[in-house]
């Protein structure tokens, strides 16, 4: 036994001596002095066994293997049943041994009176270390303290205040509870007042010391979020959440932390929920190579498929910093329990690849490799034929070639009608999937659309307008997009490629669309910023090939639903493998007379839905899209 649980038993002795005292001195049922020597003798060995087996039995309910100054209310009903159990076995020894047999009553005074000091010394040590200790262990010129009020008078919110009234290095002081229950207004919680939520709340917090807004509320909808946003930003302070890292993570290697507002708390909807055991079962134990596994989506597929057990897992992928980055990130997690390779290499290199499936055999292959910029592709035209389409085609063909189990190519919402080069060259890399209906191969597509935080996306740039001081740069305020999150669009290729029997074209119910120029209004303001007064959000016109809008993925009688409610198979007919090879023949002859416009004219005449941009945007109003942004507004 260590030296602090030997200091806490000989504090135990001393205050069960305590309590043996108290009932000598002031007992109506014990009188020492009218004892022979031999009676007392008797007491003494009743006190030694009682405290022997209170002491015994603290120990074997781990009352000493806890840490007091952070104890719980579960921890103290632990050592009351203690006691509990101590007064049962002592009662059971003196039926036995009746000469030291003390009574009834005395077992029951000594054995409670013991428990209520145990109990009332640990509270009063708790007490002191959170009151004294955080005075002194909080560095000079560090001790002063943030007033907060917590949104949520209930168990998260409670563990919150508890956190930080007792955390000796604590900088929040919290003030008082909200809640909207008037069951719990005017209560106190914690020691603490709980104000009610109503009209008059952003006033009284104004009238208080309090600098931040804590809220402390489980499984906040973002359109709830966004309500308590605006409702507590009005009072001028911070707002942040006591929510897991990343949202929606609860996993038990998670806990609550204070975290900052994100944008993506408060514009998109709420993660989609995806069935991870399907993914599970069937990656576990597989051989997957990921093209592109150094880029946005593509690491996070290594990663979402690490986690899943595979037998090995190849990144494939022509930048090698990038993919030296995730490599390094994967070691580091997992060590040699995760059979990892990394191959450099690109996708239009037909030798290479076969070289690769040749060398590693695959059962699974997760194609992200692709140029998606739609205003580089429109300046470089036949590099999104050679890469995208041809890439495609190439890692097709090898997986055909080597028996690989599933394909799995990750496309977007801008290959629906599309009206410039990267969306059209997308599309044709769904008909090369979609053709393959009579290949050993399971050919699959998965389209989604835009995807936060990754690179080149809408909100790394904001962030980096907003903090060199602006202006922010939207291209028209009309223009609205779909958007989820890097983990949300992962997992749930990983779930499509788990379900895919032979050629379907994945879709996701997206959501409702979000306009571009409310994300930079959120995003300034999040910053600390008055949009168009501290920074101006500027507009500087479509760039070329540029819609206004992303067309619904859900259409409705064109789709069959799946197992999940969310993700859909679009219905339209595929093309026929001549077809398709008769296309790409078109896009290689474009290639030997590579001009913007033999581009855009050999794309035209092989991808049915290429639309003119400027012909979709005049009626764009009309559009369903357009519509229900209206609308949400209203």
């Amino acid at each position: 036994m260590d030296k602090r649980k030997s200091l806490l038993c000989l504090i135990d002795a001393a205050i069960f001596f305590f309590s043996f005292v108290l009932l000598i001195l002031f007992d109506d049922y014990i009188n020492v002095r009218e004892f022979a020597d031999s009676q007392k003798f008797n007491i003494i060995v009743s006190f030694l066994v009682m405290l022997t087996v209170n002491l015994l039995v603290r120990y074997f309910l781990r009352i000493y293997n806890h840490i007091w100054r952070y104890a719980v209310a579960g921890l103290y009903l632990r050592l009351l049943l203690a006691d509990v159990i101590t007064g049962i076995a002592v009662l059971g020894f003196s039926y036995f041994f009746i000469d030291y047999h003390i009574g009834v009553a005395a077992t029951f005074f000594v054995i409670s009176s013991h428990c209520l000091t145990s109990i009332g010394v640990r509270l009063v040590y708790q007490f002191l270390y959170a009151r004294m200790g955080s005075r002194e262990l909080l560095p000079v010129g560090s001790r002063q303290k943030i007033y907060v009020a917590i949104v949520g008078a209930g168990n998260i919110g409670a563990s919150l205040a508890d956190e930080l009234l007792r955390n000796p290095r604590s900088h929040y002081t919290p003030l008082f509870f909200i809640d909207k229950d008037p069951a719990k207004c005017g209560q106190m919680l914690n020691g603490l007042p709980v104000q009610e939520e109503n009209s008059n709340i952003v006033n009284y917090i104004r009238s208080t010391a309090v600098q931040e807004i804590l809220i402390a509320l489980p499984d906040l909808p973002s359109t709830k979020k966004q309500i308590l946003y605006e409702l507590y930003s009005q009072t001028g302070c911070k707002v942040k959440l006591y929510d897991y890292p990343f949202g929606n993570d609860t996993s038990a290697s998670k806990r609550r932390s204070l975290r900052e507002i994100r944008i993506e708390d408060l514009l998109f909807r709420d993660a989609i929920d995806i069935n991870d055991t399907v993914a599970k079962d069937y990656y576990t134990g597989k051989t997957v190579l990921v093209t592109g596994g150094g880029g946005s989506i593509g690491s996070e597929l290594c990663r979402q498929i690490a986690r899943l057990a595979p037998r090995k897992l190849i990144i494939f992928d022509i930048y090698e910093n990038n993919a030296y980055d995730i490599q390094q990130e994967l070691v580091l997690k997992y060590g040699t329990a995760l059979e990892l390779e990394v191959v450099i290499g690109s996708v239009r290199d037909s030798v290479r690849l076969d070289e690769v499936f040749e060398t590693y055999k695959p059962q699974v292959v997760l194609h992200a490799a692709a140029h998606k910029h739609v205003p580089l592709m429109e300046k470089s035209p036949t590099e999104a034929i050679k890469n995208n389409v041809l890439g495609t085609y190439n890692c097709a063909n090898c997986a055909e070639k080597h028996g690989v189990e599933k394909f799995v190519l990750i496309s977007t919402d801008k290959a629906v009608n599309p009206t410039n080069i990267m969306g059209a060259s997308k599309r044709m890399c769904e008909m090369i999937v979609q053709c393959r209906v009579d290949s050993n191969t399971k050919f699959v597509a998965v389209r989604f659309g835009n995807v936060l935080g990754s690179n080149g996306s809408v909100i790394p740039l904001f962030t980096r307008q907003i903090e060199s001081g602006g202006p922010v740069t939207i291209t028209d305020k009309r223009i609205i997009r779909y958007f989820m999150t890097i983990p949300e669009a992962s997992q749930l290729v990983l779930q499509c490629g788990a379900m895919a029997k032979r050629g379907e074209l994945f879709v996701l119910d997206m959501g409702k669309p979000v306009r571009i120029y409310d994300l930079a209004v959120k995003m300034i303001e999040l910053a600390g910023y008055k949009p168009n007064y501290d920074i101006e959000i500027q507009e500087i016109g479509l760039r070329e090939g540029e819609k206004l809008y992303e067309e619904l993925l859900i259409k409705g009688e064109n789709l069959d639903l799946t197992d999940n409610s969310l993700i859909f198979i679009e219905k339209d007919k595929p093309f026929t493998r001549e077809e398709v090879d008769d296309k790409i023949s078109v896009l290689k002859s474009a290639l030997n007379n590579a001009t913007p416009e033999s581009i855009s004219y050999a794309f035209h005449s092989v991808v049915p839905t290429y639309k003119d941009p400027s012909f979709v945007n005049k009626n764009a109003e009309l559009s369903e899209e357009m519509k229900m942004v209206e609308s949400a507004d209203a």
